[in-house]
């Protein structure tokens, strides 16, 4: 019952806001969804994959935001730009995304063993959950390898490919550290247009009559007539 499981990982998250995992009861959070607490321990077994449970969905939630920011017909860089704004906010704003991106967690946070664990619940939604649940360096390299997907033109090589493939890393490791000392106004732009490398994607310029045209750039920025 996908409903139900969403509002009882609502509760859990809403318990969590409110004071430590360790204090969060199941008792609880199943009557602050309005279900049984059996539905609950059919749904996760228990509060260990309850809190798998939780950290999978921010997990998703977060890489389900990263594709909406690289998605649309901005330039590259403006996109690596929001993907990185993104980044910031969701550490900044999410307890959970954030120790998921620095592998810092408080003793208020579930902290569930990254390695998978054996599974015996029938929900195929747990059965994910109860898999390997993702270090900092799986996050960063799923962000990296979505933006070098949607930011690289047709005709990009190889070594390109790998240009930008590093610079968007570097994007994401530059706003994660903007959690802790953020920039001024403007700053991410800054920090994303530094590491970004020119020559690595396809940029839409326009042309003579206000269309836009795919042109790679040479060295130097200029791109060819």
């Amino acid at each position: 019952m996908p409903a139900a499981r969403e509002s009882l990982l609502d509760a859990a998250a809403a318990a969590l806001a409110r004071r430590p995992w360790s204090a969060v009861r199941m008792v609880d959070v199943a009557a602050s969804a309005g279900v049984s607490r059996q539905t609950l321990y059919n749904e996760f077994g228990g509060k260990d994959g309850l809190a798998r449970a939780l950290v999978r969905r921010e997990a998703d939630g977060y890489l389900a935001g990263v594709e909406r920011a690289l998605a649309g017909p901005a330039a590259p860089r403006e996109r690596l730009t929001a993907a990185a704004e993104w980044t910031a906010a969701a550490a900044r704003d999410n307890a959970l995304v954030r120790a998921m991106l620095t592998g810092c967690w408080s003793e208020r946070l579930p902290a569930p063993p990254l390695a998978a664990v054996a599974s015996s619940c029938a929900v195929p939604a747990q059965r994910r959950a109860d898999g390997p649940l993702p270090a900092p360096g799986d996050l960063l390299r799923a962000v990296r390898d979505r933006a070098v997907a949607a930011l690289a033109g047709p005709g990009v090589t190889p070594a390109d490919t790998a240009e930008l493939a590093r610079a968007c890393e570097l994007a994401v490791r530059l706003a994660v550290s903007c959690v802790a000392a953020p920039p001024g106004e403007g700053g991410m732009a800054e920090l994303v247009r530094a590491v970004f490398p020119r020559q690595a994607v396809r940029d839409a310029v326009p042309d003579a009559d206000g269309r836009p045209s795919e042109r790679t750039p040479t060295a130097g920025g200029r791109s060819p007539r």
